[in-house]
């Protein structure tokens, strides 16, 4: 069995790999360029592999250091969040759920989601909207609980990642009652001949849109693209019709500005509307 490291070692050289050099360390925690080489040696020594190489009149990692680097930035990081969360727990009892949400989810279907944890009395809610790679990151630092995507988590041998299919919906087009009436004859074909919104390539939709499109022998007229159905549905009372979930998306579309297209579901599309990304420790 590996004999266990000082993980005060472990600060000393993550101190140095951060700061590029010994001298620069050891002003920084404020010791001997001398005692803070020899903390670093004997890391070496306990993992069995040098970290540092001289690179000028400093240090590079080797790739052995660039793991253990790896694995520091995750322990020392959460050291540093931990004087506040004992202050959070301490100031107010209260049950703490940090949820990222992927830009690409629309937000009537996020409060859809989240609707069966509003009723906690002592829930603090926290939510952050980001790139997907961005919140995983957050996740698997421990800065999120859970996030909420439209797609699930990409493989990834070195983060561990749970995930749950929570809904999915299937896809309808929308448009003013005069693009309804243009675009309701031949329908889906109809859709290479009437001005069409589109998602970007950036949401997922988009790739099973596409597909759709090129299963049907249908080439979209395509006039505008945009990230957010809000943002599409806008703009959608003037320039054409546009896709979005049959779930989550009708709240916004309700009244008399949009009406569903004849045929209105689309076979062969679903949507996630989202996916539970848990992050834990373990095999």
């Amino acid at each position: 069995m590996t004999a266990p490291f000082n993980y005060r070692h472990l600060h000393y050289f993550w101190v140095v790999a951060k700061e590029g050099g010994m001298s620069r360390a050891a002003d920084k925690l404020d010791m001997a360029v001398q005692t803070v080489s020899a903390q670093v040696r004997e890391l070496e020594r306990s993992l069995g592999y040098a970290l540092l190489k001289p690179a000028g009149r400093g240090v590079v990692l080797t790739e052995a250091g660039q793991a253990a680097m790896r694995q520091a930035d995750l322990i020392f990081q959460l050291g540093e969040e931990l004087p506040a969360r004992v202050r959070d727990a301490v100031s107010a009892p209260s049950v703490r759920l940090a949820t990222g949400i992927s830009d690409g989810l629309p937000k009537l279907v996020v409060h859809h989601l989240l609707q069966p944890v509003l009723g906690e009395p002592n829930l603090r809610l926290l939510c952050h909207e980001g790139e997907m790679d961005d919140l995983l990151g957050d996740l698997a630092l421990h800065r999120l609980d859970v996030v909420l995507a439209d797609r699930p988590a990409p493989s990834n041998p070195n983060i561990k990642l749970y995930s749950h299919a929570l809904a999915t919906s299937p896809i309808a087009w929308y448009g003013t009652p005069e693009q309804v009436k243009a675009a309701r004859r031949k329908f889906p074909h109809s859709l290479g001949d009437v001005p069409v919104l589109l998602p970007t390539a950036h949401n997922s939709l988009r790739a099973r849109l596409d597909h759709w499109f090129e299963s049907h022998d249908i080439r979209p007229r395509v006039v505008g693209e945009f990230e957010g159905i809000a943002a599409g549905s806008a703009e959608g009372q003037t320039l054409g019709r546009l896709p979005a979930p049959v779930h989550g998306f009708g709240g916004a579309i309700r009244g008399d500005a949009f009406y569903t297209l004849g045929g209105s579901r689309s076979p062969g599309i679903a949507r996630n509307e989202g996916q539970v990304q848990v992050y834990r420790w373990g095999p």
